[in-house]
């Protein structure tokens, strides 16, 4: 029970928070990691197909709530991106599935790490953004430029995930369309596509702890729903502060417990 209530709290923080200014991720998977530590499947892989089930319904919601804008863009720019987006959601997860264990243990502390980095350094991201053309029409070697680093990013995503919109806020402003909300529509469109890709395979593969990944998913939705509620009243600095203390935080937590600790995770 006190478990439940600890991933509930956790996935309602997430869900709010990935309203507010994403990152969920940096919650749930860590406090799924300790829930976990004694699942004999292995408690990163586990963990990490738990969380993209729980997070997934907000990330749908969220596309469905850009409905208008996605229609406004360009079904072949939808199409152009959709296609690595899926192929690289499914070559991320498949490496978490199909590699050792040990693989993606090591590479835990790396990925929240480079979460909290990318958090860190969003204002130069948003800088550029702002500061290109939103309505220059890209020429075709931007666009294959474009493809190409969402192939990338969907192989992240995938894998792990968080920080991914931050990633394609900034490719996408490359690909003329207009509008920072169709941007942000396209980005919303484009993160579904691969977690639902990630969560097809890890469900096939008995990656996701239904027993948990339940009533976290609810906990999201709420979250979310409570997140847009309060995005106007609280400054986004001090909500993406939170972000980078947290991930941070984790980061050293874990690289401590790989090169200081019993080298485990725990």
């Amino acid at each position: 029970m006190l478990n439940d209530l600890l991933l509930c709290a956790t996935s309602l923080a997430a869900g709010a928070q990935n309203s507010l200014a994403g990152g969920g991720t940096l919650y749930t998977f860590p406090t799924l990691m300790k829930v976990l530590a004694d699942a004999q499947q292995g408690a990163a892989r586990l963990a990490n197909g738990t969380s993209t089930a729980a997070l997934v319904p907000g990330s749908i919601a969220g596309a469905w709530g850009y409905a208008k804008e996605a229609r406004q863009t360009p079904r072949s720019t939808v199409l152009l991106l959709a296609l690595p987006s899926l192929l690289g959601g499914a070559v991320g997860t498949l490496l978490v599935v199909h590699y050792p264990e040990d693989y993606f243990r090591a590479m835990v502390p790396w990925l929240i790490l480079t979460a909290a980095t990318l958090f860190l350094i969003q204002p130069l991201f948003a800088k550029f953004t702002r500061s290109h053309s939103l309505a220059h029409r890209p020429s075709p070697l931007v666009q294959v430029g474009v493809v190409f680093f969402q192939f990338l990013v969907a192989i992240y995503g995938g894998y792990f995930g968080a920080g991914i919109g931050i990633l394609m806020l900034t490719s996408l402003s490359l690909m003329g369309l207009g509008d920072i909300h169709r941007v942000n529509a396209l980005k919303t469109v484009l993160a579904s596509c691969i977690n639902v890709v990630s969560l097809l395979i890890f469900v096939g593969h008995d990656m996701v702890k239904w027993r948990y990944a339940l009533p976290m998913a609810v906990a999201a939705i709420i979250g979310g729903y409570l997140g847009a509620r309060i995005a106007r009243r609280l400054p986004k600095s001090l909500v993406r502060w939170l972000v980078i203390v947290v991930g941070f935080g984790l980061a050293g937590y874990y690289f401590w417990q790989k090169w200081v600790g019993e080298g485990q995770f725990s």
